[in-house]
């Protein structure tokens, strides 16, 4: 029999066994094997909770080894472990005869609190072939949802015995959950897309968005309506499937920003970090090479509102996630992996002063300043956006108008788009159009004559780079797939092309006195 902890390390992580040895000298305990912080402090709370529990803790010397040695251990999870390793090692505690999983952080009283990663930790635990798992009450529903093992949640240390007892005979777990979890997601916090009136060619464009998983830009005036439609985006995606369900729970596990109680994360994530975020807080790393809100928004919505005012080094390291959909963090001793598949959704003012497009007000800011204002996103960056929307302020009859259409009528459209996508790409029905490459491109998407002469001819006009000749092709076949047609048309690649031709140098609207 071993007790297992779980060290997150990376997205996966690694387990931990914890041996003890108790042999006659004066009491004490012993931590070895790279124990860090609160892991060494755990040796206390480990002494103080078991006493306070009823149990008689071991007069010895007891020697506690955290196997792999090389590996550093952090974090208060493995107090429970600890605890239960020593007890079962003094014969205080029945042995279960069998490699259990155990996470949780102890109070002075005995009280199990609850830790963060117990999702990925179980699943890491399922692989080594371990099926018992002893964790807080607090991270049962957590816990379950990969629906594989035997969980036992316990709020505090003295009910181990009976927990023990129960997994050396093989007792099932009691299930005290109804399989109905909490979620921190739900559409009634996304609001709905009747609350936008007018804006009809940001509806549209966030419609194609959310069929084809496509990157936006919103850039308008102050008060025109940018932020509100980003954050009523996420209503329009559907539910995450199973495989999108565990990962994402994973990740806001590992990122301490899973709700206590809540079990799989049923809808998209939606991420809208602050503009004065810094570069391990977007992209992750930091000193436990944690998560960051690229990999918390994976299968759903990184929203960067006032995208400009972002540092330029953030900025630009998001070109690798868009383009590989996972991001690589290098440390000296080992790399980390962790998904970042998302929608990326940019809101920024046209200009510094944010008046350029207003027809009440005059814009002062001179070429130069909005130029330099732009060069802060960068055209590698831009370059992977297919959708660019001019969004201006509404008249007060749009404002008073009647609401539009509903974010389920829209979705049910969208539902319908990815639907085709799924049975054109087989092979990987996850794929979306948005994440096709060249090469998916030219099997899965061939173009008729007229509509190939088309395309190069506004190449041409509006000096398309190859990305951006791609980005028209993948928004055209969206747009296709939103009307149920087989073939890109035409009237498919005119609207895709309107979506496009703002941005590449270019980010003034039609009728602006200013221009380069």
């Amino acid at each position: 029999m071993t007790i297992h902890a779980h060290e997150p390390f990376g997205f996966e992580g690694r387990l931990v066994s914890v041996e003890v040895d108790i042999r006659r000298g004066i009491p004490s305990i012993d931590l070895v094997g790279l124990a860090e912080g609160a892991v060494r402090e755990a040796r206390d709370r480990v002494r103080a909770a078991t006493r306070n529990s009823g149990f008689e803790f071991p007069l010895d010397r007891v020697l506690v080894n955290l196997f792999p040695a090389g590996l550093r251990k952090e974090g208060a999870a493995y107090d429970l472990p600890i605890a239960l390793s020593i007890l079962c090692r003094a014969g205080i505690l029945p042995d279960p005869g069998k490699d259990v999983l155990a996470l949780g952080e102890l109070k002075l009283d005995g009280t199990v609190c609850a830790v963060p990663g117990v999702l990925p930790a179980v699943a890491a635990a399922l692989r080594a072939g371990i099926e018992d798992f002893i964790v807080p009450q607090a991270n049962g529903s957590e816990a379950r949802a990969l629906g594989a093992g035997r969980v036992y949640p316990i709020a505090s240390l003295t009910e181990t015995t009976t927990i023990c007892a129960s997994i050396r005979v093989g007792t099932p777990a009691e299930d005290r959950e109804s399989g109905q979890f909490p979620n921190p997601f739900g559409r009634n916090e996304e609001g709905d897309f009747s609350e936008i009136r007018g804006l009809p060619r940001v509806r549209r464009a966030l419609e194609i968005a959310a069929a084809g998983g496509h990157n936006v830009i919103l850039f308008g005036p102050p008060g025109s309506g940018k932020t509100l439609a980003a954050r009523r985006f996420p209503s329009l995606l559907p539910d995450l499937g199973r495989e999108e369900s565990l990962e994402s729970t994973s990740l806001h596990s590992l990122g301490t920003t899973l709700a206590e109680g809540s079990g799989l994360l049923r809808r998209p994530p939606f991420r809208s970090p602050h503009h004065g975020s810094s570069l391990e807080g977007l992209i992750g790393g930091g000193r436990k090479a944690g998560p960051g809100e690229v990999s918390l928004a994976h299968n759903g919505v990184l929203f960067l509102d006032e995208a400009p005012e972002f540092h330029r080094d953030v900025l630009q390291a998001l070109r690798e996630p868009l383009e590989d959909h996972v991001v690589s963090i290098a440390r000296a001793e080992q790399s980390f992996r962790y998904p970042a598949s998302f929608i990326l959704l940019l809101a920024a003012n046209p200009c510094p002063c944010g008046n350029l497009g207003r027809r009440d007000k005059a814009c002062l800011c001179s070429i130069q300043e909005i130029d330099r204002y732009w060069r802060r996103l960068g055209n590698p960056l831009l370059d992977r956006v297919d959708i660019r929307v001019p969004v201006r302020p509404q008249s007060e009859w749009d404002l008073l108008g009647p609401p539009g259409e509903s974010s389920s009528v829209i979705r049910q459209r969208v539902e319908g788009a990815r639907a085709k996508q799924a049975e054109r790409n087989g092979d990987n029905p996850v794929l979306l159009n948005g994440r096709l490459t060249p090469a998916h491109l030219a099997e899965r998407v061939p173009l008729r004559p007229e509509v190939m002469k088309l395309l190069l001819a506004a190449a041409g006009k509006i000096d398309l780079s190859s990305r951006a000749i791609h980005s028209v092709i993948k928004v055209a076949r969206t747009i296709a797939d939103l009307r149920d047609a087989s073939e890109v048309g035409e009237e498919d690649l005119l609207e895709a092309i309107q979506h496009r031709r703002f941005g590449d140098g270019n980010f003034y609207w039609e009728g602006q006195e200013k221009s380069l």
